[in-house]
């Protein structure tokens, strides 16, 4: 323990303390402006960083990383619009629960759950990084195949309307996904001509196409009002942590989605948040509430989306190899530092790791405490009125997008497809399974095609898909994940049938918040 003065030194040294404290609210700031995402953030601080310590600056990037995913879902729930691709479930209770007037039960329970579920990860990260590195060498084209599949199977859980038209939605993002340059082949593909859809349509164009934009139509059109009231409680702070450490298996399980999803390099917190979400479903005793404003289903997202961030990390410090782009961003802070992260990077920067790793988990104590604060009064924004509120969001909207690739045709894209989203949703489509099957295409895809060249240059296709121990597990989950629902379904059917025979319907007991 000879390193432990270095790192008490440096984790209290009143520069690295502000900056820490800095980083965290920029994070926060940044996560919570559609467009703006953690990514960017992170590279937009990297050249700041090349004149900084390394301890400062790994902690800088650490909080900034940690409150950027967590920002994320500030405008998720108060207007339908992720802020960061990792808060993509978090819209779909905590949007509702925002137009019942509820807006700070679901901010409090992403404060509480998004802080827990990062210093969760952040312990996992700090006792588990050898081991769970390891384990993570052992997932190739196949296993990401599989994965790619095991979260196309959650259309069934997303699908609000019918099966059918989740299906259908589905392959509508699956098909987005293709648009750009083949992941094998190099052809270019449905780009109409347009240089810069070569890279593909950018997620955070489509993300705020398909939740926002049809948002911001019904206002226009005084579908949706403003929220003029929010509902008050008295101890709605306590209310909200008692509900949530009454589920303790319910946090850990959301925190190791989240964990190895994150140790999986480029799966990404909004796979996490996804499987997480699916999973609270499956196991809950009440799947209908889910998507009309279920606060279990803010905890599951939030858990698992900020737990990857510490999984993320793992790979990136025992390997060298990240498992997000934001940790891309950090594993080019410590080159810059003269730091290659590897396998010998433990023995070498001892301190420095150290100093790191406790460092992020004081960032997630420090996210929470400013979440809670901020909570009592980023909710009072759903009291604006429409006519300032719509404009205001369009405005954000369109400027987050340009300055994502800096491209007119962005912002074509968006306008054209949130008007596309706005009717599909009056059709009975959901924007989830869309966006699900757009994320998940391209890695299924590269997968596949990947796999069938390693298969033929072996000599078995078949085995390689079908014969490796991770294959296998996951391809079980797949099978589970496709029959559970229609079991489901079928014993939910006779259970209503033999009860409506045997007793009279009896009025529903309140509302669940």
């Amino acid at each position: 323990m000879d390193y432990l003065p270095h790192i008490i030194s440096s984790l209290t040294d009143p520069m690295n303390l502000l900056l820490l404290c800095l980083g965290v609210l920029i994070g926060i700031i940044v996560g919570a402006l559609p467009g703006l995402t953690a990514t960017m953030a992170l590279a937009l601080l990297l050249p700041f960083t090349f004149t900084m310590h390394p301890e400062t600056s790994l902690i800088t990037m650490g909080g900034l990383y940690v409150g950027g995913i967590y920002g994320g879902c500030i405008s998720a729930i108060l207007i339908n619009t992720p802020g960061t691709p990792s808060a993509i479930a978090t819209t779909f209770d905590g949007y509702p629960l925002a137009q019942k007037g509820k807006a700070s039960h679901a901010l409090i329970m992403a404060a509480l759950s998004s802080g827990i579920g990062g210093v969760i990860g952040g312990f996992a990260l700090l006792f588990l990084t050898p081991v769970l590195a390891k384990w993570a060498l052992s997932f190739g084209p196949s296993e990401y195949f599989w994965v790619a599949v095991l979260g196309l199977t959650m259309i069934a859980t997303l699908s609000s309307g019918t099966l059918l038209k989740g299906l259908i939605g589905g392959c509508m993002g699956l098909l987005l996904g293709t648009i750009g340059i083949s992941p094998v082949g190099g052809e270019s593909r449905f780009t109409l001509g347009f240089s810069s859809l070569q890279s593909g349509l950018d997620m955070v164009v489509i993300l705020i196409a398909f939740f926002c934009i049809p948002e911001v139509i019904s206002m226009v059109k005084n579908e949706v009002k403003s929220q003029q009231f929010i509902k008050k409680e008295k101890n709605l702070m306590l209310k909200v942590f008692f509900y949530l450490i009454k589920k303790p298996i319910f946090i850990l399980r959301s925190s190791i989605i989240g964990i190895i999803v994150g140790i999986i390099p480029g799966a990404g917190g909004n796979v996490a948040a996804l499987l997480s979400y699916d999973a609270a479903v499956r196991f809950s005793k009440d799947k209908q509430s889910f998507g009309k404003g279920n606060i279990d289903g803010v905890m599951a997202a939030e858990t698992s989306n900020n737990a990857e961030v510490g999984g993320s990390l793992v790979p990136l410090l025992s390997l060298g190899i990240p498992g997000s782009p934001p940790a891309a961003i950090i594993l080019g802070a410590l080159m810059m530092q003269g730091i290659m992260p590897g396998p010998n990077l433990m023995k070498e920067q001892t301190g420095l790791v150290y100093t790191f790793l406790i460092g992020f988990i004081v960032a997630n104590i420090l996210m929470l405490i400013f979440a809670l604060i901020g909570s009592k009064y980023v909710g009072k924004i759903l009291a604006v009125p429409n006519y300032i509120l719509a404009p205001s969001i369009v405005f954000m909207t369109i400027i987050g997008t340009y300055s994502i690739r800096n491209s007119l045709l962005d912002i074509a894209m968006l306008i054209g497809f949130g008007i596309l989203a706005f009717f599909l949703k009056n059709f009975g489509f959901h924007p989830a399974p869309i966006v699900l099957g757009f994320i998940l295409g391209p890695i299924a895809e590269r997968g596949f095609a990947q796999s069938l060249l390693l298969g033929k240059a072996s000599g078995s296709i078949y085995s390689l898909f079908l014969s490796r121990p991770l294959s296998v597990v996951l391809i079980i989950l797949c099978m589970i994940s496709i029959i559970s629902p229609l079991l489901t379904s079928m014993a939910k059917k006779e259970g209503t049938k033999t009860s409506s025979e045997a007793y009279p319907k009896k009025k529903a007991s309140g509302e669940r918040w």
